[in-house]
This record gives structure tokens, sequence and C-alpha cells, in this order.
């Protein structure tokens, strides 16, 4: 099963909230998911990252996003992969 990390959209019109999840590749944007690593709220610029679960599915072959890539080059979560 190929899983990706991606974004799952939620809140209301105009006020979006994201949370991050694995999810299989080819469940919908905001079908199915495996589990829940994070949330993001682009209003508030608020980020938080289960990091030790999502290093643990990054390593076992999770493919994140770009958003996702992003944010979590933001969070520092890459670096620790990088070291490891």
């Amino acid at each position: 099963m190929a899983t990706r990390i991606r974004l799952r959209r939620m809140g209301s019109k105009k006020a979006p909230f994201y949370r991050l999840v694995v999810a299989d590749s080819r469940s919908p944007r905001d079908g199915r998911f495996i589990e829940e690593v994070g949330y993001y709220n682009p209003i508030k610029e608020d980020l938080n990252i289960n990091e030790e679960r999502a290093v643990k599915w990054l390593k076992d072959g999770a493919q994140p996003s770009e958003t996702v890539r992003a944010l979590f080059r933001k969070a520092g979560v890459i670096q620790k992969i990088n070291e490891k």
C-alpha cells in the first residue's frame, strides 16, 4: 500500500484548518485516513506536528505531499530524518 502524508481540509468556508494525516494514496483528500500526525492553521500560522510519529512514517516509506514537505522543513522534521 502506497501511503502519503497530506493535508485534510477542515473548518468552515473561508476559514480553513488542516490536519496532517497519513492516508492511502488512492483515498480521497478528505476521506479515510490511517493516522493523524498533526495540524496546521494557516490563519493563525499555528503548526503542531507529532515529530515522533511523522519520522516513523517517513522511515516506513510514506511520501509527503509538497506542502507537507515544506511544513516539515519549517518544523525541523526533515533535519531529524537526515541526522539519523
